[in-house]
């Protein structure tokens, strides 16, 4: 068998590790989570293990519990949202809340980031592998475009105040399933009423159709003026594209920059 190049090997892993590939498999499938599980047997030299390897470095104890139900997830997330006082406890609650089944997979909770007295609060859809290790939203090359984007208009992460509607990062930053992006919505919702922001910006398609409601693209409703009631008030929000997407797609960032000129009139009037 031809040798692999030493370059396109490291190349390689690290498009495994972006993809969120961090464990080995083996010929019978393994319930690393659930308790009292017997020892597998030393995987042959092509084979890997299931567990994730994150989770077997910080040796995380399997779930005594079955996990609920979408529904009676849907159901204690609303109210342990809802029971949350203060930005604090509801950082508290979340990193408590076993109903979501990313959390078992995610290295941490990502909760937000910058000021939460800012009048303008960002919302995307879920954390990345950088924002995973760092349990900060937007930290990695999306974030860092996002970063030259505020500065463009004046503004920084000490006056703005960004969350994600899931806090946990999905395995392999796949979309988060509609039934994920539930279970964790009535928490996003008490953390927009908490902040209190004058106007909400949503980045990327389903964080405006989980916020907003709205069915269309992004392409078709960034840009535009919505209405949300954050839970004491109606604020302005407006979609706007998500900046993975920009790096993706250089040639929108003229529009997403038309988006930022409109939240710089807005925040000035």
């Amino acid at each position: 068998m031809a040798q692999i190049p030493a370059k396109a090997a490291l190349d390689l892993l690290d498009f495994y590790t972006e993809a969120g590939v961090d464990a080995l498999l083996g010929e019978e499938p393994v319930d690393r989570f659930a308790a009292g599980e017997a020892p597998s047997p030393a995987p042959r030299p092509t084979q890997t293990a299931l567990l994730p390897l994150d989770l077997e470095r910080k040796g995380r104890a399997a779930p005594q519990v079955a996990p609920l139900a979408p529904d009676e997830a849907a159901m204690a997330a609303r109210q342990a949202a809802k029971s949350a006082k203060t930005l604090d406890e509801l950082r508290t609650i979340l990193d408590r809340f076993d109903g979501c089944g990313l959390k078992a997979t995610a290295t941490q909770l990502v909760f937000a980031d910058g000021n939460p007295q800012a009048r303008v609060m960002f919302v995307g859809e879920a954390p990345g592998r950088d924002e995973d290790i760092e349990g900060l939203p937007f930290v990695g090359r999306s974030g860092k475009l996002l970063d030259r984007m505020l500065a463009a208009i004046g503004l920084d992460r000490t006056k703005v105040y960004i969350a994600n509607i899931v806090p946990w990062r999905p395995p392999g930053n796949r979309t988060p399933t509609p039934q994920e992006s539930q279970i964790c919505l009535p928490f996003i919702l008490r953390q927009i009423e908490l902040a209190d922001p004058d106007i909400l910006v949503c980045l990327g398609g389903p964080s405006a159709q989980t916020l907003l409601g709205i069915k269309d693209g992004i392409t078709k409703t960034r840009g535009r003026w919505f209405s949300f009631h954050n839970g004491a008030r109606e604020i302005r929000a407006m979609p706007t594209f998500h900046p993975a997407f920009l790096l993706r797609s250089p040639l929108q960032k003229r529009f997403a920059w038309r988006d930022f000129l409109a939240i710089k009139k807005a925040l000035a009037g």
